[in-house]
């Protein structure tokens, strides 16, 4: 037996647990409801400008800093990593009105849409790519959660996303 998956079988994981982790809940680790573009819905712009905590990021930040790691990511699995990445710019993000608020959003979107095109379409998968992408999954995940638990301090609501 063959200690190798076929590049497919991982594909199709892969893309899964991105979709799951951004986009639609089918039961692989989240609760129905909870998927990163179904909690920010439930989020206004004044929630998201809201430091959670003492020394602790808003809600936009998190968003900015998860965008921003995406487009690097992307960087990197192009080919093309930056000459420097300035992660503590990723941070600065002060109050958002509405319309901010949606950019933010769209730019996420947009950002997790690159990513899951290429993990669609890329063909050379090795040990670093595969290392990477799974690092993707866990690090936006962790954001997922960082935002939820967030969402709990500002809103009181534990169980649900709105």
């Amino acid at each position: 037996m063959s200690d190798q998956i076929p590049v497919s079988v991982f594909r199709a994981a892969l893309l899964a647990l991105l979709d799951e982790t951004f986009t639609e809940v089918t039961g692989i680790y989240l609760d129905r409801g909870t998927s990163m573009f179904e909690t920010l819905a439930t989020v206004s712009a004044e929630d998201a400008s809201r430091p959670v905590g003492g020394g602790c990021a808003s809600l936009a930040a998190q968003v900015n800093h998860t965008t921003f790691y995406l487009d690097v990511a992307q960087q990197f699995a192009a080919g093309n990593p930056p000459q420097k990445v300035d992660w503590d710019a990723s941070w600065d993000v002060c109050a958002v009105d509405d319309e901010e608020w949606q950019v933010l959003i769209q730019k996420l979107r947009d950002a997790y849409q690159a990513t899951r095109h290429f993990a669609a379409t890329f063909g050379n998968w090795n040990e670093d790519f595969v290392g990477g992408a799974l690092g993707i999954v866990a690090h936006c995940a962790y954001h997922l959660g960082e935002i939820r638990q967030a969402l709990c301090t500002l809103k009181g609501n534990r169980t649900k996303a709105a």
